[in-house]
């Protein structure tokens, strides 16, 4: 779901960018040939970011010493009218490495939707070397996300006031004022991105990718979908059965339920990921410097956002921290176990009426860069969540659920639930009640669910993986915490995963990783 609720199916590298300052970008290279599938790219070296796609620097050199290399792909812009207007899709890759054993290219989504692939893959490309040796690996800004004709809506400054609002309303008043809010965005995502907003589909997307496929010179495509390029890979599968090759969906997308049911299965992922959080913390050797047992955590983070939500404390100058701010700087720590020591500090220095370190988390939620630019991040987000999804929901039925989303988490359930306010007044109409995945006559697609995963919970892979079909989806267990589970250098998931990508091993369905 659009900001200034947590993205339904963030992936972790679209935020993680910013907080590690590893965002890279590529640019524009020349499609010379108006036959889409026949044109010819012209590799470039990569450009630095724009700021749609996040800002930065320019990748840096391959540890063997190559080089990424950037490109742009013409695509039509409306895929009813397939010789009308065409639209410019950014496109990095780095060669594999050993050519003579090459499969072909390797596509990468990781996830948003929003997310600047053209800048997560050199961000984490070591992480994908063993991949490299058989593959291009190569990843897209998908259209209307960063370099490709980029959805834009609301400014840098009105975006700072967007994301400081009181997105939990507790009276008539404020909730007219969030109302309100969410509109102004919606009709700036109009205003200055009208054309597009019909064209930003993930079925236009897995388009989009079959194109790719083609100009690439890949008779199949292989494929690496992370948390919503699981969805994508899915509809993909679906119109494209018989072109899918090799494929792992990882922190995956439950394609079975509707927005609201996403939405508040996302809330009992994230209580889960805090309440994993504050066990650890507790059970360290150490003292745990924000509660004397897992529920006193709890609670005091409880206290601490109820007190926000009249007197916000100094955050990164002049910004104050919210309770909407330091609840999404939450969220964003428990994307991965590696955050959890930046939300200790952060809840230790909000304690004391310091609230940089929540502010900072909060910021990559969002897309801001230290100087104050946002990416495309939420308008992208927005403007494909909302052509995707048919319903429409208004504020008598977010206040019939709630009671729902506080027992899912009293922490983030509220938030989560007046978020699905986010396309009430979409200038566009929303597609379907959830996507459809169903392929028969594909090959087997490796499906790893994470059991601690907040943002895309456990349940969605095996969801994946029946509505794939049987003899498609294989399914993998890993038991551990984080949006994801490739990332994290697991060697049962890695080896598994390899297996399959570089081999064509299929690991055996209701395999588990610890």
């Amino acid at each position: 779901m659009p900001n200034p609720s947590l993205p339904r199916a963030a992936a972790l590298t679209a935020s993680a960018l910013l907080l590690t300052s590893l965002l890279a970008g590529c640019g524009d290279g020349e499609a010379e040939d108006e036959d889409l599938p026949r044109q010819k790219l012209s590799w470039a070296d990569c450009p630095t970011p724009s700021q749609a796609q996040g800002g930065g620097n320019a990748p840096s050199p391959l540890p063997n010493g190559g080089e990424w290399q950037c490109a742009t792909m013409k695509a039509p812009r409306d895929w009813d009218d397939p010789e009308g207007d065409t639209i410019e899709l950014a496109l990095i890759r780095a060669k594999a490495t050993d050519p003579g054993r090459r499969i072909g290219s390797l596509i990468f989504n990781f996830g948003g939707p929003g997310g600047s692939g053209v800048t997560a893959l050199p961000a984490f490309g070591n992480d994908y070397a063993k991949l490299r040796t058989r593959y291009d690996l190569v990843s897209f800004d998908p259209r209307g996300v960063g370099r490709s004709a980029p959805v834009r809506c609301q400014n840098d400054r009105q975006l700072d006031a967007y994301f400081q609002q009181d997105a939990t309303p507790d009276d008539t008043a404020e909730r007219t004022e969030l109302v309100e809010n969410v509109e102004d965005f919606n009709e700036a995502c109009e205003k200055n991105s009208g054309k597009m907003l019909p064209h930003v589909l993930t079925t236009d997307a897995a388009r989009d990718l079959d194109l790719m496929r083609q100009v690439l010179g890949d008779r199949k495509l292989h494929y690496f979908g992370i948390s919503y390029g699981t969805e994508l890979g899915g509809v993909y599968a679906h119109l494209f059965p018989r072109n899918v090759g090799r494929a792992v969906f990882d922190a995956v997308v439950d394609p079975t339920r509707t927005p609201d049911q996403s939405s508040l299965a996302q809330a009992g992922g994230f209580q889960r990921a805090l309440d994993n959080f504050a066990e650890n913390c507790v059970s360290k050797a150490e003292e745990c410097p924000i509660g004397n047992s897992a529920q006193d955590v709890k609670d005091r983070i409880a206290r601490l956002l109820t007190d926000l939500d009249g007197r916000p404390v100094p955050g990164i100058f002049p910004r104050r921290l919210t309770q909407t701010v330091a609840t999404s700087g939450i969220a964003q720590a428990l994307y991965s176990q590696e955050f959890w020591d930046y939300l200790t500090e952060g809840l230790d220095q909000a304690y004391d009426g310091n609230g940089q370190i929540l502010m900072l988390l909060s910021d990559t939620m969002n897309g801001r860069s230290p100087n104050g630019e946002y990416s495309n991040l939420a308008a992208a987000n927005a403007a494909i969540n909302c052509a995707d999804d048919k319903p429409r929901y208004d504020v008598a039925y977010v206040e019939r659920r709630l009671p729902e989303f506080r027992a899912a988490s009293p922490l983030f359930g509220e938030y989560l639930a007046w978020g699905m306010l986010s396309c009430t007044d979409w200038p566009v109409p929303g597609a379907a009640d959830h996507p459809e995945v169903s392929a028969p006559g594909a090959p087997p697609i490796l499906v790893i669910g994470n059991t601690g995963d907040p943002a895309t919970p456990y349940e969605g892979a095996r969801r994946m993986a029946r509505a794939l079909g049987r003899g498609v989806g294989v399914e993998l267990t890993y038991r551990g915490q984080g949006h994801g589970a490739y990332d994290s250098k697991n060697k049962c998931v890695q080896d598994a995963v390899h297996g399959y990508l570089l081999d064509g091993k299929v690991p055996k369905a209701g395999t588990a990783c610890s």
